[in-house]
């Protein structure tokens, strides 16, 4: 079963790292309420593996992404999947292409990160996502 194993806000962009919370809101068609990275069509929101940071010595949030998903490759979800995750209808947009900014984090991060930075996905409805809910793919 995938969960939720880590929830993350930036609060500017080009800032420094996210903030961790143990419960968020998500507008649909927006992002997280409150995450300077929401209100961007297609890349609402970026799930990331919490076995691809483990394996890569990357703490959650990191990345930047704002779900750190336990339990499972969101890299093998495809896009147009639907996920629900906690009480939020999520839809896969695209695949999170790894940016130069991960090398800031450490060098090299970029290309270690090469299919494994997570996926993007759109706000279909909102609702709250809390530490510890249950992923479905629908």
């Amino acid at each position: 079963m995938a969960t939720v194993s880590g929830l993350f806000v930036s609060p500017g962009r080009g800032s420094g790292r996210s903030e961790p919370r143990k419960r968020v809101t998500v507008v649909a068609g927006h992002g997280l309420e409150g995450c300077a990275h929401a209100d961007r069509p297609r890349r609402e929101i970026l799930l990331a593996s919490q076995e691809h940071l483990d394996a890569l010595g990357v703490e959650p949030g990191a990345i930047r992404e704002n779900v750190t998903v336990e339990g499972t490759d969101v890299q093998s979800w495809r896009v147009g999947q639907r996920v629900k995750v906690g009480d939020a209808l999520l839809e896969i947009t695209m695949v999170c292409e790894p940016c130069h900014r991960m090398d800031e984090l450490r060098a090299g991060l970029r290309t270690l990160l090469d299919g494994k930075r997570g996926m993007l996905a759109h706000v279909v409805e909102g609702g709250e996502i809390a530490l510890g809910d249950e992923i479905a793919l629908l």
